[in-house]
């Protein structure tokens, strides 16, 4: 061959796509084309940020219990039969409900100033009057058993810095526990969060019943490590908690769901969406409205698309994920019968930032598929499929069997934002939460409609 010939084969090989050089499997031959359709219309504009905001800017926060959560409720189930979405519904519920009520966190000694804070989801509340108390500050659970002598009548503070979520949320969860244990009345926790601008971050604690409750709150990460240096220095810290934080009879609320019904086996469901619950501070936005408004937008457009898959797409907000998982274990309920023929179920509640891919827990041949189909997703840089799939909505049908998938984005700055009033639509770019509803439609349209089921 020429020097010139060899030239000309190279540019041109140069410019032959990557996938027309590989083979490619019958998944990726059948539904390229489609994959990229959804995409291009997810793209086009901004609707999905806009229904966010819309939604949350009306309704704000909306803890269970709350009326603003059941008018989000509502207008939620309007909005989908307006959309022409099919089975909309909302399914009963019955859900704690805890009321925050006022509260603060003063300063006494060594000088008087008021300390932003919020107080820990289904905590108790204080006297009227409030608690006055010496504060002890640690860093660790062992610190405290090692100084448990020095802990009783006083308020203990725990300055743990954030490491990693699921390590640092263990001080919140069980923090009021440990304290009490010790004699402590009162428990204030260093904000279990990334960043702050004096920002608290609200979240649940647990109980154990064997142990007197004490009421416990969040300050921010500011004045935790504040007070910790006056202990330092060997002065004294007092401070008063006034909280009004009281936990009323169950409340009712639904799970709101609405389908795009399959053509051949709409018995067959891929299950997918987030909570429509919030707390009750910000706007529950990023935590998480967006993850019902994606995986509700991906089925408005493949409706608007005239995609309609062979089996049924049915997206859910299930209620009260925030403080008691009420809404993922009445859907199992709800639907035991259906759970064989439940596909696939996807969850989304780690915010709707730049979105990486998906993490999935099945069999290793669902793997396989599920692999094959979010190859669709590299145009978008969201063709990642982890190895750990679900979430606490879908976590108790995925104990019954049914294959999971986690929705996972870029999570730098959830935990700057999550369960703080800084949630708020804002933090989100309208071009990312487009990609997000890219992904959601992709992926369980192509489950949804491949000729053979999902394998478990």
């Amino acid at each position: 061959m020429s020097r010139s010939r060899r030239f000309a084969c190279t540019l041109l090989c140069a410019l032959i796509p990557l996938t027309t050089l590989t083979a490619q499997t019958p998944i990726q031959q059948q539904y390229a084309t489609t994959a990229n359709r959804i995409i291009d219309r997810a793209l086009a504009d901004s609707a999905a940020w806009h229904k966010l905001a819309e939604l949350t800017e009306t309704f704000g926060h909306r803890l269970s219990g709350s009326v603003a959560l059941e008018q989000a409720i509502d207008w939620t189930i309007a909005r989908m039969h307006a959309e022409g979405l099919e089975n909309v519904r909302g399914e009963p519920v019955m859900v704690p409900h805890w009321v925050r009520g006022e509260e603060s966190v003063m300063l006494l000694e060594p000088r008087v100033a008021n300390l932003p804070m919020l107080g820990l989801g289904n905590s108790v509340g204080t006297p009227p009057e409030g608690i006055t108390a010496e504060v002890l500050v640690v860093s660790t659970f062992d610190e405290l058993e090692r100084r448990a002598s020095e802990a009783k009548g006083k308020i203990v503070l725990f300055d743990a810095p954030f490491v990693s979520y699921g390590q640092t949320v263990q001080y919140r969860a069980t923090g009021p526990t440990a304290a009490a244990r010790v004699g402590a009345i009162g428990m204030l926790l260093r904000t279990v969060g990334s960043y702050s601008m004096r920002t608290p971050h609200t979240g649940a604690l647990r109980y154990d019943t064997s142990v007197v409750q004490i009421p416990a709150a969040a300050i921010s990460t500011e004045d935790a490590a504040m007070l910790h240096r006056m202990q330092d220095r060997r002065q004294k810290v007092v401070v008063r908690l006034r909280m009004e934080a009281e936990m009323l009879p169950d409340a009712p609320s639904r799970n709101v769901i609405g389908e795009l019904q399959g053509t051949e086996h709409p018995e067959e469901i891929v299950v997918m969406g987030g909570h429509i619950d919030s707390w009750d501070v910000g706007r529950g936005a990023m935590d998480d409205a967006g993850g019902v408004v994606i995986a509700w937008e991906a089925v408005r457009l493949l409706k608007e698309l005239g995609l309609r898959p062979r089996r049924t797409i049915r997206v859910v907000g299930w209620t009260n994920e925030e403080n008691g998982g009420r809404g993922g274990q009445a859907y199992r309920d709800a639907h035991a019968a259906e759970l064989d023929d439940h596909i696939l179920a996807i969850e989304s509640d780690g915010g709707v930032f730049k979105p990486e891919g998906f993490g999935f827990r099945g069999s290793d041949a669902a793997r396989a598929v599920v692999t094959q189909i979010a190859t669709f997703l590299t145009r978008i840089e969201a063709d990642q499929i982890g190895p750990n799939g679900g979430g606490a909505d879908i976590g108790p049908i995925m104990q019954r069997g049914v294959p999971g998938m986690g929705h996972q984005v870029d999570g730098t700055r959830y935990f700057w934002f999550h369960h703080s009033d800084a949630d708020t639509v804002d933090k989100l770019d309208p071009e990312h939460v487009a990609m997000n509803v890219a992904m959601m439609a992709v992926m369980a349209y192509v489950v949804a409609d491949m000729p053979e089921r999902l394998p478990r």
